[in-house]
């Protein structure tokens, strides 16, 4: 493997060590709580109780140890530490997909008082290095598309853009129009509903293709590592039926049709990591109305979650899942960085 060069110089004071998983929980959860608190979900806030609670748990930290390279949460990393307090923190998450061995940078956090003197750069550069020494193949990391400041350092660092993904959330008291599907169909008794020229029906087999097409291109394969969701398994015939059967996965699924034309579709398979989770799909340029009544409908269904999730590439259908009751929660670039290119990458602050 080529070696990895990752100097920090220029960085002022203070000392970068591996995170201890003993003593250093509690503190860097109350670092990242208050570096994002404006974007904390209910989701992440429920991970840095977690955090917090591990900290206490002396049997898990002991149990955690022997695991932390293939847990998911922030078990292994580095943080900054200055007259005893933990001001800089990098969580590094390992994991093998298909073969490839992948490094997940998370919660890169400076404290809002000691910003400007390159410790988030320096702690990415210690993560990266630590990583390629693990046996990583590529880098991976998502940063808010409006934080110019990191999306440079990530940028000067070799990162790259490889996609931007919207997360929408049902928005709190939104009202149904009263298009979508009734009673009937959410309970399965009727096959479709129709709403001026466009029906709700299960997808037809024949429909197959096209969807297949539009849940790869808006959940692309490069970052499948990271969704745990298996697109592929809505699809129809005997295996993925029995398939569903022995995981006992419950799959729902709402298609949009105008005649024998697919608009969009709108999956819903609960998983262990996000059962409140909806997946959609569509043309680039397709027709709003016809994802926004999918949508709506699958809303109806699942309407004892208080709150649904959305992702979907940013900037695309934007009405459509608007219309249906969500509203956009966070825009995120996701960025990867090879590690295996021989590239030299310089952490000057």
């Amino acid at each position: 493997m080529a070696s990895l060069t990752l100097s920090a110089s220029g960085v002022r004071t203070g000392a970068i060590r591996p995170l201890n998983i003993l003593h250093d929980l509690s503190q860097v959860a109350d670092l990242i709580e208050l570096c994002f608190a404006s974007n904390l979900d209910e989701d992440g806030q429920s991970y840095l109780d977690q955090m917090r609670r591990a900290g206490r748990d002396t049997a898990f930290l002991t149990w955690a140890g022997r695991i932390m390279d293939s847990a998911s949460m922030p078990l292994t990393g580095f943080v900054w530490e200055e007259d005893g307090k933990i001001i800089g923190n990098a969580s590094l998450i390992l994991q093998t997909h298909r073969s490839r061995k992948i490094a997940m940078l998370a919660n890169i956090a400076t404290h809002p008082d000691h910003r400007r003197r390159g410790i988030g750069r320096a702690l990415t550069a210690r993560a990266m290095t630590a990583a390629q020494q693990r046996g990583a193949r590529e880098f991976w990391l998502h940063v808010r598309h409006d934080n110019p400041t990191a999306i440079k350092i990530y940028r000067d660092l070799e990162f790259t853009e490889r996609a931007r993904r919207t997360t929408y959330q049902t928005k709190v008291g939104a009202p149904f129009s009263g298009l979508s599907a009734p009673t009937n169909l959410l309970q399965g008794a009727s096959p479709n509903r129709t709403t001026g020229d466009i029906a709700i029906a299960r997808p037809h087999p024949l429909h197959w293709p096209i969807q297949r097409e539009w849940l790869q291109r808006a959940h692309p394969e490069e970052l499948s590592w990271y969704a745990h969701w298996d697109w592929k398994a809505v699809g129809p015939g005997f295996k993925n039926w029995l398939r569903r059967a022995v995981v006992e996965a419950d799959v729902r699924q709402w298609a949009a049709v105008r005649g024998s034309q697919l608009l969009a579709t709108v999956s819903w398979m609960p998983t262990l990591r996000a059962s409140n989770a909806l997946w959609i799909a569509a043309p680039p340029d397709g027709e709003p109305a016809g994802l926004g009544l999918a949508l709506e409908t699958a809303r109806r269904y699942l309407a004892h979650y208080r709150r649904l999730v959305v992702e979907y590439p940013a900037g695309e259908m934007v009405s459509a899942v608007e219309s249906a009751g969500f509203e956009a929660y966070r825009t995120l670039i996701w960025m990867r960085a090879d590690a295996t290119s021989g590239a030299i990458v310089r952490s000057t602050p």
